[in-house]
């Protein structure tokens, strides 16, 4: 690469639907969820530091509430490398703001990528390969490029890109447009989608100049990007939510993907850490559990010395952490958020959220 690669890390998320141990003030990103010791946030952090030569070039964006706690995670960062959001309004304020912040300190002709701070990434080095391509591509070919992860199976919680023409190879890589993107769908259509092979999930992960989106946004959402050039952080309370698929990716005719296998995972409940770490044994286990006629569950204390006891139960979910206790079936792990908003209407349980 000729020159560094400018990482935004988004880092502005809740992850509700990992609580009890995911919390308002210490969510998802903030947490080890492998056992390594090392958050989310920081390994995302760690990855990125080499394509971005060092903690200059590397950027955060999260929410007022979560500042301190990014600060806390990444003393290095500079302080004028974090953004922070006075209020969550999606990933299209976020994008464009951060993209007009480093454009200020790095130029138009700046190479950014965004990063949401909470995947898993099994492969390091076939990783660091596929952002070199989308590098190129964004460079070479003024596009605005999506990493697509090569399905594993008919998922209809992810958003699928199609692959339209190839424009050619980067670092090795094959690059095409996109010829749409799907959102969530249902099995049958996910199935089918898998079938033809011309399918990615959608990472959210994105590579551009910082000249080609900001072009592309004054086109496609110029009431995103207008307050923000005149207001910066001041225009949020004018904005609307908005992700940056539906405001630009869906719209501009500039967007390509990149299909990778480099083993990744978003993370997205707690059936993530089941896929991350059970192996061969029955269970998965991040607690000390004591179990007969138990298996296929996942058990998590974040307290050392407590023990979970468990008789005849098979695919649950098990979480201790502080006050709280969870025991939810894993097909209905998404019901999290619901039983969440339930606990917001009662302030007694304000401490629990």
């Amino acid at each position: 690469m000729k020159k560094p690669l400018i990482p935004v890390i988004l880092a502005g998320g809740k992850g509700e639907r990992f609580w009890p141990l995911s919390r308002r003030e210490r969510p998802k990103q903030f947490l080890s969820l492998d056992g390594s010791g090392r958050s989310l946030l920081q390994e995302t952090a760690d990855r990125l530091l080499d394509l971005a030569r060092g903690w200059d070039n590397l950027w955060v964006i999260t929410s007022a509430l979560l500042a301190s706690g990014v600060v806390e995670q990444l003393p290095l960062l500079p302080k004028s490398n974090l953004l922070v959001e006075p209020e969550g309004k999606d990933t299209a304020p976020a994008v464009t703001w951060a993209t007009l912040e480093v454009a200020k300190q790095h130029g138009e002709d700046a190479i950014l990528g965004f990063f949401p701070a909470d995947h898993w990434i099994g492969d390091r080095a076939a990783y660091d390969n596929t952002l070199k391509g989308a590098v190129e591509l964004a460079e070479t070919q003024g596009a605005i490029v999506t990493l697509g992860i090569t399905p594993t199976y008919a998922s209809t919680g992810y958003g699928y890109i199609e692959q339209g023409e190839k424009i050619g190879s980067f670092s090795q890589l094959s690059g095409y447009k996109v010829s749409r993107f799907t959102e969530k769908p249902d099995r049958e259509t996910a199935q089918k989608f898998i079938e033809t092979g011309g399918f990615s999930w959608n990472s959210g992960m994105f590579i551009f100049r910082a000249a080609t989106v900001l072009s592309e946004l004054k086109i496609h959402a110029p009431q995103i990007l207008q307050p923000l050039q005149e207001k910066g952080q001041a225009a949020y309370q004018e904005l609307e939510k908005n992700s940056i698929d539906y405001a630009l990716m869906e719209k501009t005719d500039l967007a390509c993907v990149i299909p990778a296998d480099f083993g990744w995972d978003d993370l997205g409940d707690w059936n993530a850490i089941e896929r991350l770490l059970k192996g061969n044994a029955e269970n998965t286990e991040l607690a000390t559990h004591i179990g007969r006629d138990t298996q296929g569950s996942i058990f998590y204390a974040s307290n050392k010395e407590d023990v979970i006891v468990t008789i005849g139960l098979e695919d649950v979910v098990v979480v201790r952490d502080r006050n709280v206790t969870l025991v939810v079936h894993k097909s209905r792990t998404q019901e999290i958020k619901q039983v969440l908003k339930q606990l917001q209407t009662d302030p007694k349980f304000a401490t629990l959220l």
